[in-house]
């Protein structure tokens, strides 16, 4: 493991949840409920926020030295990647890398497909997790004669922060980008679609209302926090059971309407790390 040498440890948490911004959030929700009894740090990378449309080199350069930096200073137990991008393209790397166990987000096409009564399921992710071969591996792997739909959006991430933190997100907007998921052919309508982005279950009272037919959104959280609970012997922490921390890359404080909706994810505390954010 990468650790600075008699690195003091001030508040360490048993575990660390990260993403490219704010769709972790509901990754985050769910660890803390799964274990109540840890102390949980939420790091959101918003300084190189999307990660969707970044260069692959650039991001896995980045997360690498981001997460060295982390474990160094922090020393988890776990850490949760809770963000189907770097999961699918930077996992190996920090797996080969730290020793700390990880836990990976990657689209639930497996459960998805062996629910479907229909067989006809869509994965919904932003551009670069479905373009990517290992999304298109899992399909060959378990769909299982069920027709996929890929469906990559541009816009329903940078959607779901508008939303969260308080701004106007248009109905038109979000229909707009679910639309191809919906699929009527052959006597056969979608009856399931993946959340393969962790942002998107932020908007998923919007994504039920504006779907044209009823269908299952599968929200990968709860899978994710059931992994952590198995891999996961939670110490005994002077700081267990208060509220999780959260960590902004940029350093930027968060808006009013965002500081309000953070408690109903399990956080409290909110500052920016000065050694994290000369990494931006």
């Amino acid at each position: 493991m990468t650790r600075a040498a008699g690195l003091p440890v001030s508040n360490a948490p048993n575990l660390i949840v990260f993403d490219s911004g704010l769709g972790g959030l509901t990754v985050h929700r769910e660890v803390a409920r799964a274990l109540p009894q840890a102390d949980c740090l939420y790091v959101a990378d918003d300084a190189f926020f999307p990660y969707g449309g970044r260069d692959e080199d650039a991001l896995i350069a980045r997360v690498v030295e981001l997460m060295g930096k982390l474990i160094a200073e922090h020393r988890p137990d776990l850490v949760v990647i809770a963000c189907n991008t770097a999961s699918t393209l930077v996992l190996p790397q920090l797996r080969a890398r730290f020793a700390v166990p990880f836990v990976g987000t990657v689209p639930a096409i497996k459960p998805a497909c062996a629910a479907s009564a229909t067989k006809r399921v869509s994965v919904l992710g932003t551009q670069a997790t479905i373009a990517r071969e290992y999304t298109k591996a899992l399909i060959r792997d378990f769909a299982n004669g069920v027709d996929v739909t890929l469906v990559g959006s541009a816009r329903l991430a940078a959607l779901a922060e508008a939303k969260l933190r308080g701004e106007s997100v248009d109905d038109a907007a979000i229909a707009a980008e679910i639309a191809p998921c919906f699929i009527d052919a052959g006597g056969r309508r979608t009856d399931t679609v993946v959340l393969a982005c962790t942002h998107y279950p932020l908007l998923l009272d919007r994504l039920t209302a504006l779907a044209p037919w009823p269908v299952r959104f599968i929200d990968p959280a709860p899978a994710i926090a059931r992994r952590a609970r198995e891999l996961m012997a939670v110490k005994a922490s002077p700081h267990a059971g208060r509220a999780g921390r959260i960590l902004f890359t940029s350093g930027r404080p968060p808006p009013p309407a965002l500081m309000a909706a953070l408690s109903g994810f399990g956080l409290g505390e909110v500052g920016p790390d000065a050694s994290i954010e000369k990494l931006a």
